[in-house]
């Protein structure tokens, strides 16, 4: 389960150029569910995910994981509780060392284990197993060194990484915007049988609509660090891409307006 109460974060504060990054933000997710956030560029979307993983200091609020304040703890501590994957395909992953070795890296991360028994036959195999569900041939390079891979194949290296350890929640940034078509259906169907598969708590933000309407059971709109709209139950099944750009142009507009 994932809370954020009345998180607040402002830079440059005083200054002429002063941001009101999150303005007030307030989200819960229950244990299992899957909310998908969209939002223009500056709504906040980037700056909600690093006060969640602990990348970003609130100024006031808090956020709480399965029911504990995680609020003051630092970045490293709190990934043993979350996994990230970032749009970026090479920022989840050591590119100098092995697809094995980053799978080991990731086990050790989520399980607190030393490394004394190394990449032994039974990680390897696991590790094997795991992979070959991407149908990307991952499974047959273990001992390549991930900086020789594909976008696309590291990308989804960092997505078996992350949900390996079953984490508390799953953080997807945009985890598919720089892969190309193919690619990216890959790791978006593979990214939704681990999510069901493991139950995980699952915050996805992205830009692409489809996704948006196709994926999760809560579609939920930031803007001006808040969330101006939820769609959730039958109005989430129902609804289409139109319609989503129908809400998101409605509560600009009044927004605007207001303003």
């Amino acid at each position: 389960m994932l809370e954020i109460k009345s998180a607040r974060k402002v830079f440059y504060k005083g200054q002429a150029d002063e941001k009101v990054a999150l303005d007030d933000l307030n989200l819960r997710l229950e244990t299992g569910e899957f909310g998908v956030v969209i939002g223009s560029n500056g709504a906040g979307k980037s700056s909600m995910l690093n006060a969640i993983s602990g990348a970003l200091v609130l100024d006031t609020g808090k956020v709480l994981i399965n029911g504990d304040d995680v609020t003051a703890i630092p970045v490293h501590k709190r990934a043993m509780r979350l996994a990230r994957v970032f749009q970026d395909p090479m920022k989840g992953t050591a590119a100098s060392m092995t697809v094995a070795e980053n799978m080991l890296l990731a086990d050790l991360r989520a399980n607190k284990r030393t490394l004394r028994r190394g990449l032994n036959p039974a990680r390897l195999a696991a590790y094997k197993e795991r992979l070959s569900l991407l149908g990307l041939g991952l499974e047959n390079r273990l001992d390549t060194r991930v900086e020789l891979l594909s976008g696309g194949q590291r990308q989804s290296l960092s997505l078996i990484m992350a949900v390996g350890g079953s984490p508390a929640l799953l953080l997807l940034d945009e985890h598919t915007a720089a892969l190309d078509p193919r690619t990216a259906d890959i790791v978006m169907q593979a990214t939704i049988r681990a999510v069901e598969a493991l139950k995980l708590t699952t915050l996805m933000v992205t830009h692409n609509m489809q996704h948006a309407v196709d994926f999760g059971n809560r579609v939920i709109m930031l803007d001006a660090g808040r969330v101006r709209l939820e769609i959730a139950g039958k109005e989430k099944v129902a609804i289409t891409v139109p319609d989503l750009i129908g809400h998101f142009s409605v509560k600009t507009d009044r927004m605007f307006l207001a303003s």
